[in-house]
């Protein structure tokens, strides 16, 4: 339903994975690192695993917010405290091995401080794997998950096979789970003999509302639900493009249809309709290219694939739909500059007409081939309309470059739009309305569309005390002073505490034209994750400054509250005043 796919498919209840939990926990075994032992302490039925003291907030799960059990029990503990010192060497050797570098630090802290002997099986349960050595007891459930990752590609059952698929290049997995992942996992491989996987991504949360999805807290949004809504790929592309990978990012119907409008319906879709609404109404859908010099987009492309290149080498999904959106913004923007149907009333630029719309459409296509692994249905329409589909896979290297070779040919197809825009939900919203008429004007609201006192009201009249007139007459600027300030809307994707600062964060900022860093003293009233997706107004022709050794290039402009604490200012409207827009 979210068009994806898997290769393969392994329940733990799988003859080859018990074969494969026996021959590792055998291997570990051997190498005496497997011990008897009692062990008690909190657990976690939820987490399915055991809860330190000091990580319990007010007596429960931190996670599922529930009381866990205590528990004592014999059990087979694995010497976890023996690697120590060899993870730690290896993550001074393997810099890379753990992404992104907050995941990694955490990790590293956690080694600094020190490791306990982890308990490896249960006793009393009725399922579960057998110990080689102990048919009473079951290996451990997490212990028993870890080992899924080597049981899949034939450990203890094809040895051909194994070799082939491992180690593995990539375990994608949750930021909770990372100490299994990257303290547990790489020591029992270390103790089995077996190469580390070359590296571990622990992606962040997808909240709602800013609260942690979670069933036990009935905090749930259905993926079907929502791509039942407007789409599966309307959902993948907002869960990519929005939400940082690697970051927590926030889930709301709201932001989910803006995020639709702004750049589906308004971006993306627009400019696949308008591109072939010209196609066929100055050329009838047949463009050629012409023997003139490509235009600007062509660099613009070649730029943008190598930004996606590279964002995509790093994991950095956000950053790669970016670049890739670059090009949409900038395709759109050259239409509005070289206005094709003005050209169109011209016979004797009938060759910048035709190169202006090859253009347009190679870039749609480029733009085409670098979403399709985010939005696959979508970008096959796309490329069908622009007669570029092929039957075999697309390949980055050969159909991600500029394709206008003077005198080529393609045929563009009409079709519904890919996107309807949504309309908005009118709710109830109210203007100030302001009668100076009185001494010592006043204000008051009126629903908007009501009408007033006509005598005496105005909406454009600024409020004013002797105050305000002294503060103006000291501080009076031309306009063409304050027009050198370029105020712009942004959308904030990353958001980042600064080490050693309470003030500070590192905002990663979607200008619509790309991303731009700018670090902002907000970070007593805003947290890091309730600003990811968040509009903001900020100067974008600041001129850069380095606090705390990390280099901002912008201000984002907030107010003061009566405490003194910034008040971030945003526009009324993201949909019709998205990323890039113009504050005037």
């Amino acid at each position: 339903r979210l068009d994806i796919s898997f290769d393969d498919f392994i329940r733990t209840t799988e003859q080859r994975h018990r074969v494969g939990v026996t021959a590792m926990v055998s291997r570990i075994a051997e190498s005496g690192d497997l011990y008897e032992g009692f062990y008690e302490g909190w657990y976690c039925d939820s987490c399915e695993s055991f809860k330190q003291e000091k990580d319990l907030l007010e007596g429960n799960c931190p996670i599922h917010k529930s009381s866990p059990q205590w528990i004592k029990e014999k059990n087979y503990f694995f010497r976890l405290s023996k690697y120590r010192q060899p993870l730690l060497d290896y993550y001074s050797e393997h810099p890379d091995f753990l992404a992104p570098n907050i995941r990694r630090n955490e990790i590293m802290r956690l080694l600094e401080a020190g490791l306990e002997d982890i308990s490896m099986s249960r006793t009393g349960q009725s399922w579960g794997i057998p110990l080689p050595n102990d048919s009473s007891s079951v290996v451990y459930v997490w212990v028993d998950a870890l080992i899924n990752y080597v049981s899949a590609v034939g450990f203890g059952t094809d040895e051909e096979l194994f070799g082939d698929w491992w180690p593995a290049d990539l375990h994608i997995i949750g930021k909770d789970i990372t100490r299994f992942h990257c303290v547990v996992w790489p020591a029992m491989l270390m103790s089995a003999g077996l190469m580390l996987p070359r590296q571990v991504f622990g992606h962040g949360w997808v909240h709602w509302q800013g609260q942690k999805m979670s069933k036990t807290l009935g905090t749930v949004v259905d993926p079907l639900e929502a791509a039942n809504r407007l789409g599966p790929d309307p959902l993948r592309l907002y869960l990519t493009k929005e939400i940082a990978f690697g970051s927590d990012g926030d889930f709301t119907w709201n932001r989910f249809e803006e995020s639709y409008n702004v750049d589906l319906a308004n971006n993306l879709g627009n400019l696949v309709s308008r591109l072939t609404a010209m196609a066929h109404r100055y050329r009838q859908g047949r463009l050629v290219s012409s023997s003139e010099p490509p235009g600007p987009l062509a660099d613009v492309c070649a730029s943008a694939v190598v930004d996606y290149c590279n964002a995509m080498e790093s994991y950095e999904i956000h950053r790669g739909v970016a670049a890739a959106f670059e090009v949409v913004d900038r395709a759109n923007a050259f239409i509005a500059f070289v206005e094709p149907w003005k050209l169109a009333k011209v016979p004797e630029r009938a060759a910048e007409l035709d190169r202006c719309l090859y253009d347009v459409s190679e870039a749609v296509r480029i733009a085409g081939v670098l979403l399709q692994p985010i939005m696959p249905g979508s970008c096959r329409k796309i490329l069908h309309r622009l007669g570029g589909l092929r039957d075999e896979p697309i390949q980055l290297k050969r159909d991600a470059i500029w394709k206008a070779v003077p005198g080529s040919e393609r045929v563009v197809l009409m079709g519904e739009p890919l996107w309807p825009r949504l309309e908005p939900k009118l709710a109830p919203t109210a203007v100030i309305v302001r009668n100076n008429k009185e001494q010592g004007a006043s204000e008051k609201l009126l629903p908007k569309g009501a009408k007033g006192d006509d005598k005496g009201m105005e909406t454009d009249e600024r409020i004013t005390s002797p105050d305000d007139e002294k503060l103006a007459s000291e501080s009076l600027v031309s306009i063409d002073e304050f027009l050198r300030l370029d105020l712009r809307v942004g959308r904030i994707v990353v958001a980042e505490s600064v080490q050693k600062s309470k003030k500070l964060l590192r905002l990663e900022i979607d200008t619509g034209s790309g991303m731009r860093q700018v670090v902002s003293g907000i970070a007593k009233a805003y947290s890091p994750e309730s600003l990811i997706g968040r509009h903001v107004i900020f100067v974008a022709n600041l001129q850069p400054a380095k606090l705390m050794g990390i280099e901002s290039n912008g201000m984002v402009l907030a107010a003061t509250d009566t405490n003194g604490e910034a008040v971030l200012l945003t526009p009324d409207d993201s949909a019709r005043a998205p990323a890039g827009a113009r504050v005037r």
